[in-house]
């Protein structure tokens, strides 16, 4: 009977170089970078900018019947297209009492308001559109604003207040970044026990108006429009101060900072979807 062969007890394995294990797995992982980055940026471009989020917050406030309110802010708009089509359906399904925007409905730098009043012509709340300027309409003046606005049926307010209820009145201030809050002069005549909401675009001007309002909606970070994991955002414009998205609190008021709807400077949004928000005050 043959007896089986056994390799020599000292036979080294045979290992291949680490050089030669580096060059494998080099390629693979390039290419899986690669596929990533190219599902990031088509996600940016082509999805995301156009999958806006529909928010809804509800807020106990001493008024005497419930309140709908929708913010819009940012849109930078071009015109009818897909966002501002998803838009219009959005509030016709949501039925809003008032519809406040937080500014910078332009565009582009040139400041085409045309393409706004395709868009404002379309807008309707029981208790009416409500405009704030931002900083891209301050920077880009409009010849006989107020008449402007008066056509397209959107009620503009700068450093001004109204009444869109018998409780509740819009405090609407001019860009407090790129123009003139004036706090006093919008709050004049309005009554000390009704619900203000303040509706302004930059928000760093929270720190100084907290106390003073009981709600404030604003917009002007984007949310940060491109955001990595666990980053904070890499670029926001100046007047946003330590502001991004949500909810933020101080000294018994609130405020909400809306992502906007639209972009600017690039045309891309990355983990920070665009945004509709809801407020429904109730009794």
């Amino acid at each position: 009977m043959a007896s089986a062969t056994q390799d020599p007890p000292n036979t080294p394995i045979q290992r291949e170089p680490a050089g030669f294990l580096r060059r494998r797995w080099l390629w693979p992982t390039v290419a899986l970078l690669f596929i990533l980055v190219v599902a990031a940026g088509a996600d940016s471009l082509f999805i995301e900018p156009f999958r806006i989020e529909v928010t809804h917050f509800d807020i106990r406030a001493p008024i005497s019947a419930p309140l709908k309110i929708a913010q819009l802010s940012d849109l930078h708009t071009h015109g009818m297209g897909r966002n501002e089509r998803r838009l219009l359906e959005i509030l016709d399904a949501e039925k809003p009492d008032a519809i406040v925007i937080t500014g910078d409905c332009l565009g582009n730098l040139a400041g085409d308001y045309e393409w706004c009043k395709d868009l404002y012509e379309q807008l309707h709340a029981p208790l009416g559109v409500w405009f704030v300027r931002g900083n891209w309409e301050k920077e880009h003046p409009l010849h006989r604003e107020r008449l402007f606005y008066h056509e397209v049926g959107v009620n503009l307010l700068v450093n001004a207040s109204a009444a869109i209820h018998p409780d509740v009145w819009l405090v609407g201030l001019d860009d407090p970044y790129s123009g003139r809050a004036r706090l006093d002069a919008a709050l004049a005549g309005v009554p000390p026990n009704a619900y203000k909401i303040a509706i302004f675009h930059s928000p760093g001007y929270f720190d100084r108006i907290g106390g003073r309002v009981n709600l404030c909606l604003t917009g002007h970070t984007h949310g940060g429009q491109v955001r990595l994991p666990f980053l904070p955002p890499l670029w926001l414009p100046k007047g946003c101060g330590r502001f991004v998205e949500g909810w933020y609190e101080s000294q018994g008021s609130k405020m909400y900072v809306n992502r906007g709807l639209g972009m600017s400077n690039l045309p891309i949004r990355f983990l920070c979807r665009p945004e509709i928000s809801f407020f429904t005050l109730h009794p």
